[in-house]
């Protein structure tokens, strides 16, 4: 019985030559609005497949997140793709859309998701997922706009957490970074991160994975400012909020 047991978990590992193949699925967030690059957007799962990649090799990366995407689209759309890929890591991270829809079903979105992550989990993916900021918050709207998406938001994020735990996903809490008390890390729209926010959720994911024990062989961030942009490579980084007027360290 241990024998066989042994030989089970052999042909289950991936084979050290095996590349990280890591799919991204999602809406603009992880599409990566707010940290342009050229003609296009990065993001924090850019940014995270450039630190996970093993040494002297690249991460397979796909991004198949796209701007307005709902819940139900990942089933539909992104989820075949996502699959034939064969991830050994797929990010999940959406719902802020269908807060936003006059038909919104948390009922339908909490079925959808399920299916998306089950069928990645089933077929032997790692999952990443987020639970996301209230948006009305972001914009500062009024409140008799800002209640009802607040709750709705706080639905999508109970969902995702329940989720988490029946699918054993690598969960980071994005609703609890500083995105109000650091204005820096939002982008002009106040909606999604910049590029510095965008590169403080990938290095939260980096933690998180490495406290999971699946990066053991990646190379850590360490981001600078450039050319009017942020730049990350290999190192180690710490994020400290900058000292503000009349303050020390």
């Amino acid at each position: 019985m241990l024998e066989a047991g042994r030989d089970r978990a052999a042909r289950e590992r991936p084979a050290a030559a095996e590349p990280l193949r890591f799919v991204a699925l999602g809406d603009s967030l992880t599409e990566g609005v707010g940290d342009r690059v050229g003609e296009g957007w990065r993001g924090w799962a850019a940014v995270l497949a450039d630190a996970l990649a093993p040494e002297g090799r690249d991460a397979e990366f796909t991004n198949l997140a796209y701007s307005g995407a709902l819940t139900t689209e990942l089933t539909i759309r992104q989820l075949p793709q996502a699959l034939a890929l064969r991830p050994r890591l797929a990010a999940v991270v959406v719902g802020g859309n269908d807060t936003l829809r006059t038909g919104f079903d948390i009922r339908r979105a909490t079925l959808e998701l399920d299916a998306t992550m089950g069928e990645l989990s089933g077929h032997g993916a790692r999952l990443l997922t987020a639970c996301l900021p209230d948006p009305g918050s972001l914009l500062r709207l009024p409140a008799p706009l800002a209640r009802p998406l607040a709750r709705r938001m706080r639905a999508v994020n109970t969902v995702v957490h329940a989720l988490t735990e029946r699918h054993r996903a690598i969960h980071l809490h994005i609703t609890e970074l500083p995105w109000l008390a650091e204005r820096r890390l939002l982008s002009v729209d106040r909606l999604h991160p910049s590029a510095e926010g965008h590169h403080l959720i990938a290095l939260r994911f980096h933690d998180l994975l490495t406290e999971a024990g699946g990066s053991r062989r990646t190379r850590l961030l360490r981001c600078w400012p450039g050319g009017g942009q942020l730049h990350c490579g290999p190192a180690r980084l710490q994020h400290r909020p900058r000292a503000r007027a009349g303050s020390v360290g």
